[in-house]
């Protein structure tokens, strides 16, 4: 019997890598089964432990910009073996960094980031992924590209500030000066939301209010996306407007598609590439997967969405060890998961859940294997 453990983090009591051992221990005693480790993210917290799991990387740290022009101590990680680096440019650019008096998207750049992506390629990689979530901009990546080499001219062929509020004053791309590296480099970006780059559902209207613009701000910014737009579909021959995820980060997936020539990808996606995951489940009988909590969410780019479809077109049949399940038995039975069960169906109140989560994981896994793989 092949079974592989291919959980997400239960937030706030468990890794995935900790879900991991667990079951697996359990499994082996219990059992003469070969039990695959095979943790997963969808590109939110937890997912450079993750990725480090497979990539055995290191964790670099250069001072750069953050997203106010100050410096920071930002980190990324890198595996010289494979030439991978993985970035997230919340590291760099992410509201994490700024007081509540510094969030302002018509002031933040993403140059920060920029600057990791060229230490990054500095050490040597060929291949980075970058995820780009909780951004604390809406510059359309114009800092990233500053820091990458390019040049934002205004009508009086003068460079301006790679910030939000200056998209419209450009008008021409100067790239005499960038990197010629980034050629070389294959950027894959994990990117889990599908909004356009302007618009009632762009950057600036579905964003731009969390990270600290007025009425009036997300309006201007709105027509600064739009206006930059031009530029780039003339100058890279793109149509920003017609790629899904162009307004993901203020505006980031369009700007990585132009400066980077990036793929965007669902997170969840990338991390399946890193782990080599659907090589590892072939001919396996069963998928044990979880995360915090199953709900009407799970199918939106989670992990678990991720393991299903994959379980899906490999016939392999899927259980799920959740932390909570708000869905019914019909609606889990219909998204291809055979078995399920919750550490909530077992504890006694939340905070008994999250203190004891691993006992309780335990006695669902015995559970598990006395109802279905005895």
């Amino acid at each position: 019997m092949k079974i592989v453990l291919a959980p997400d983090k239960y937030k706030g009591s468990l890794t995935g890598l900790e879900f991991c051992s667990i079951i697996e221990q359990i499994l082996k005693l219990s059992l003469s089964a070969e039990v695959i480790k095979a943790p997963l993210a969808d590109g939110g917290d937890g997912t450079i432990e993750v990725v480090n799991y497979y990539l055995k990387g290191n964790i670099i740290k250069v001072e750069v910009n953050n997203p106010v022009f100050k410096p920071v101590l930002a980190s990324y990680l890198y595996s010289e073996s494979s030439k991978i680096a993985f970035i997230e440019m919340a590291e760099a650019s992410g509201m994490k960094l700024l007081k509540p008096e510094d969030q302002n998207c018509m002031h933040t750049t993403t140059f920060g980031t920029g600057q990791l992506v060229i230490n990054a390629i500095d050490k040597g990689a060929k291949h980075i992924i970058l995820g780009i979530g909780g951004s604390a901009t809406n510059d359309c990546g114009i800092g990233m590209a500053t820091a990458l080499g390019y040049r934002f001219l205004d009508k009086n062929n003068k460079e301006v500030k790679p910030i939000g509020s200056e998209l419209s004053s450009i008008i021409k791309i100067d790239d005499a000066l960038v990197d010629k590296r980034l050629k070389n480099v294959k950027f894959q970006i994990a990117c889990d939301v599908t909004n356009p780059l302007y618009g009632p559902n762009g950057a600036a209207f579905v964003y731009a209010k969390q990270k600290g613009a007025t009425e009036d701000d997300i309006s201007y910014l709105d027509q600064g996306l739009q206006s930059l737009s031009k530029v780039l579909d003339k100058h890279f021959n793109l149509q920003t407007q017609h790629i899904q995820g162009a307004g993901a980060a203020g505006g980031m997936g369009a700007g990585t598609v132009a400066f980077l020539t990036g793929e965007l990808l669902p997170g969840i996606d990338v991390i399946k590439q890193i782990a080599d995951f659907d090589t590892k489940i072939k001919n396996a009988d069963w998928i044990i997967t979880g995360e915090g909590n199953l709900d009407d969410q799970t199918l939106s780019g989670k992990a678990l969405s991720g393991v299903l479809n994959s379980a899906k077109n490999n016939q392999i049949k899927v259980a799920a060890f959740c932390g909570s399940i708000d869905l019914g038995k019909r609606i889990i039975q219909d998204l291809g998961i055979t078995y399920s069960d919750s550490i909530m169906n077992h504890a006694l109140s939340l905070n008994d859940a999250l203190m004891n989560a691993k006992q309780y994981l335990e006695i669902i896994t015995k559970e598990f294997i006395k109802q279905k793989l005895r």
